[in-house]
């Protein structure tokens, strides 16, 4: 894959070095049309370890792209999608691979201890 592959549609680039927001709406559409592994941040803006654990996750993004695509979701906000997973505990890290949740792991994590999980898991 490119460095730094563009969307065949709109040239906008794919991976941005840092995770992408999702919603409801967003969510089936990118964990079931990727090629490469989703991790996903689920989280909440009143979550102390959540806020402790943004940056880390923030700079796994720019180490693990474009081999894995690093998204969040506010599951203040999607509460459903959040309920739909199973979310019981907040920072939640979900890997999918093929449209299936294939790891998971709960409780905030320092970058190395993100990216090392990911790579075992993916």
């Amino acid at each position: 894959m490119n460095d730094h592959p563009l969307c065949g549609r709109c040239k906008k680039p794919l991976f941005t070095q840092h995770p992408i927001e999702l919603t409801a709406t967003t969510f089936a559409r990118h964990i079931s049309r990727n090629d490469i592994p989703i991790l996903v941040d689920f989280w909440a803006p009143w979550c102390g370890p959540c806020k402790m654990m943004a940056p880390a996750f923030a700079q796994a993004a720019e180490q693990l792209e474009p081999q894995v695509r690093l998204a969040k979701v506010n599951t203040e906000i999607e509460q459903a999608l959040a309920g739909q997973y199973n979310i019981r505990s907040i920072p939640t890290l979900a890997l999918f691979k093929n449209g299936k949740e294939v790891a998971r792991q709960a409780g905030a994590m320092a970058k190395a201890d993100i990216i090392r999980w990911v790579n075992a898991n993916s």
